[in-house]
């Protein structure tokens, strides 16, 4: 008898509970959620406006056009603010007080790129992500034909800039021409040449020793291009429009001159041939029987003439003759 009044106790019990749960349940789902009962939270660590709270807030209404926390589905809701491009992730949740909690953070642009004449974001990840028609978030100008598989290469260069002085200080823009990378600098019109975006901590180092050893003896118009690609060496490229350059541009171009061109050497090359056979076919028309070495005996010859002319003329003595040899 005792166990089956517990096990009466425990399914009245059950039922209660229930009937409680239910009417809560349905006292929740009758609630309305108000604004001051949306709460809308951005959690990225920079300051970013690409969504405003407005706009989430708007999103909010047109899911949930009656207002009420019954007719709110937050999968749904949780995927269309997701579904933002300038939105990283979103987590959408309800307090038991009816409050609807937000928690959204936005997507962080390492760098702009200028591509094939249109602008976008790119964030950490490497993702793209469109400008804003009322935000513009300050970072690097990245231009040129930029491949997708070699954009977190290039986020990690543009974060490396950010966080050194000296590189922030001189560095305020990336170009790419073809398949190599220069970086633009806000002294000079020179732009410093890194090739690929490998070994980018030895490339800069590079060029940090080279400005503080001898580029801040210089003029910074002096040059135009400044190459740090090659490994140990650093090629500078003056700059044709600056005064004081002429001299040296002068100069390399006089010297220049003074090299035979390949074509040059090639011409002589081909008229060699020619001109002996023009001279062989003239000597053996003319003479045809002549000796090909006379020169070679000329100086011989000589002395024999004069050996032989002096016996001939006035017939000397043998101790002269001996002093002349």
């Amino acid at each position: 008898m005792k166990n089956k009044y517990r096990i009466l106790k425990i399914i009245i019990t059950v039922i209660i509970l229930g009937l409680l749960l239910s009417f809560s349940l349905k006292r929740f789902s009758r609630q309305e959620i108000t604004d001051n009962k949306i709460s809308v939270k951005m959690s990225e660590k920079t300051p970013v406006y690409f969504v405003d709270e407005k706009d989430i807030r708007e999103i909010v209404k047109k899911e949930n056009p009656s207002g009420k926390v019954g007719d709110l589905n937050i999968p749904s809701l949780e995927k269309k603010i997701n579904s933002l491009p300038a939105v990283d992730s979103a987590n959408v949740y309800l307090n038991l007080n009816g409050k609807l909690n937000l928690d959204i953070k936005q997507r962080v642009p390492v760098f702009r790129l200028n591509k094939d004449g249109k602008d976008f974001y790119v964030d950490e990840k490497g993702i793209e992500f469109p400008i804003s028609r009322t935000y513009s978030h300050p970072c690097m100008l990245v231009t040129g034909n930029v491949q997708p598989d070699e954009y977190e290469k290039l986020a990690v260069l543009v974060e490396k800039i950010d966080k050194d002085d000296f590189s922030k200080k001189y560095f305020i823009g990336i170009s790419k021409s073809k398949d190599s990378y220069s970086l633009l600098t806000s002294e000079g019109n020179y732009r410093v040449e890194i090739g690929d975006l490998d070994n980018i901590d030895f490339k800069v180092k590079g060029f940090k020793t080279f400005v503080e050893k001898y580029l801040v003896y210089q003029d910074p118009q002096k040059y135009s291009m400044v190459s740090v690609k090659y490994q140990n060496q650093i090629v500078t490229t003056l700059n044709p429009y600056f005064k004081e350059n002429d001299s040296l541009l002068k100069a390399g171009k006089l010297e220049l001159a003074k090299v035979p061109s390949p074509t040059a050497i090639a011409k002589k090359t081909e008229t060699k041939p020619k001109t002996t056979e023009i001279k062989k076919t003239h000597s053996t028309s003319s003479k045809p029987k002549e000796s090909t070495k006379p020169k070679a005996h000329s100086k011989e010859t000589k002395k024999t003439e004069k050996k032989t002319t002096v016996p001939a003329q006035s017939k000397p003595k043998p101790k002269p003759k001996v002093k002349i040899e």
